[in-house]
């Protein structure tokens, strides 16, 4: 089947793409941590109006068609809910993305000193090439808590006159033997420490580095040594994100992995003012380590959110909201590889992703035989091309790379299991797991579009 390019439809509204593309940039330039995008998003939330769940359940409120709700879980996975004409018990419509990236966490220990160098230790996050990860600009965000409960919130090495960290690296003429490695052993994880001070603390003659360095952070925020143990620290790449290209048909930036898919996903979600089916955002947190955890799509949280705005409409049960989850419909908003001219060898041309021709069907991830796969059944997917080529929607389908050349998840299979229907789809993306991604423009709009006329649907 030929693919439509994107950039030759007559129906591409050039100034809003590009208006559109704006404002995302400058979403991912301030979201780089699953914090910051759900204080983001919450705070456009607030300015629409949007009522928080626990004021629903306090004040017995009972939501009404068109009505604004939102529950977030530990500030670091959210759910949002427009009220749709029809009865919740009908079924919705929800878009789910997740919005943690590889990264470096900073350990519950991790300043030291070592040859007049201070160093902060980590643990990476997520599937990362690790030799993608040094002598590059880091940036430190997150959030230190202290025994009294005062949150105080980093960050480090945005602006233009704030210092950046990094990891160090092996000059070429002294890295013979690193070079003989294989790609994955070349950069050990526990070597990922990142360098963050060379100036001793005067008067200090024991770990006057570190000294120094502690002095700085209890100076500018705070911080004892102690309150690391509290902390979730994450080093990510420092800098904003940039047009890419000569002709600016793409972006590049940390976290599009799956941060196109939740920005596009909140927007299409906020611009649906009345849907006739309830429509939902989901937001979660780990998925790339497995989606486990209290913010991960394998908690309870999306279940626990949803039976409670069930019991604020006075239509819960259990078995009500088991017969009303097999009525859903949910695409799994999350990006595909796109095709890369410099490594064919890995990808089934006919069953690709391509820049600039539109967002993407993946039936299945998985790996090796389809394991650990959402395969989407045949007549759901009749159902999505319909609705999509009515709207005028350009959209493409893949698989993840040829069989047996690796694999991959997402969120999908585990939706699945509570009996909805569910596919993925999503923004095709070069360098994924890189530092930095690569989006086209073309597509990131469209898939607004595409989301759009599924939460109307």
């Amino acid at each position: 089947m030929k693919k439509e390019i994107l950039w030759k439809k007559e129906e591409l509204d050039l100034p809003a793409m590009n208006s559109f593309c704006e404002d995302y940039k400058e979403f991912l330039s301030s979201c780089k941590t699953e914090r910051e995008c759900t204080a983001f998003m919450e705070h456009g939330l607030q300015a629409a109006g949007c009522i928080p769940l626990s004021d629903v359940i306090e004040k017995k409120l009972v939501p009404r068609p068109g009505d604004l709700i939102c529950a977030d879980m530990m500030k670091k996975a959210l759910l949002i809910f427009r009220m749709g004409t029809r009865p919740l018990l009908d079924g919705m419509r929800i878009l789910g993305a997740h919005i943690d990236s590889p990264r470096l966490d900073l350990k519950q220990n991790p300043l030291f000193e070592d040859s007049g160098l201070a160093f902060l230790d980590t643990h990476y996050y997520g599937g990362i090439k690790k030799y993608q990860w040094v002598a590059l600009p880091l940036a430190l965000h997150g959030v230190v808590v202290k025994k009294d409960g005062t949150a105080i919130t980093v960050s480090i090495g945005e602006k233009a006159d704030d210092p950046v960290l990094g990891v160090s690296d092996l000059l070429p003429h002294l890295a013979g033997k690193q070079m003989e490695k294989k790609a994955r052993e070349a950069i050990e994880g526990e070597n990922l420490n990142i360098l963050a001070g060379s100036r001793p603390l005067e008067g200090e003659e024991k770990d006057a580095v570190k000294a120094m360095v502690l002095s700085l952070l209890k100076e500018q925020y705070g911080i004892e040594e102690e309150d690391f143990i509290s902390a979730e620290l994450e080093a990510v790449p420092a800098g904003t994100a940039r047009d890419y290209g000569l002709d600016r048909s793409m972006v590049m930036s940390y976290g599009q992995d799956d941060r196109v898919c939740a920005y596009t996903s909140y927007q299409a979600l906020l611009q649906t003012a009345a849907p006739e089916y309830t429509s939902v955002c989901l937001l979660t947190d780990k998925e790339e380590i497995g989606s486990v955890g209290a913010t991960g799509m394998q908690s309870r949280f999306f279940e626990d959110t949803v039976a409670e705005l069930m019991e604020a409409l006075g239509c819960y049960s259990e078995i009500a909201f088991r017969r009303m989850l097999k009525r859903t419909k949910v695409l799994s908003s999350d990006v595909s590889a796109a095709f890369d001219p410099n490594y064919p060898d890995v990808m089934d041309k006919n069953n690709s992703a391509y820049l600039g021709h539109g967002p993407v069907f993946n039936k299945y991830t998985g790996s090796r035989g389809k394991s650990g796969s959402n395969d989407a059944n045949a007549e759901y997917l009749a159902w999505l091309r319909n609705l999509l080529d009515r709207a005028g929607i350009t959209y493409q389908t893949a698989e993840l790379g040829k069989v047996d050349a690796g694999g991959g998840g997402t969120i999908a299979y585990i939706l699945a299991n509570l009996g909805m229907e569910v596919i993925d789809f999503g923004v095709a993306v070069l360098n994924m797991h890189a530092p930095w991604e690569i989006t086209s423009k073309a597509d990131i709009f469209e898939t607004y579009l595409a989301y759009r006329a599924f939460l109307l649907s």
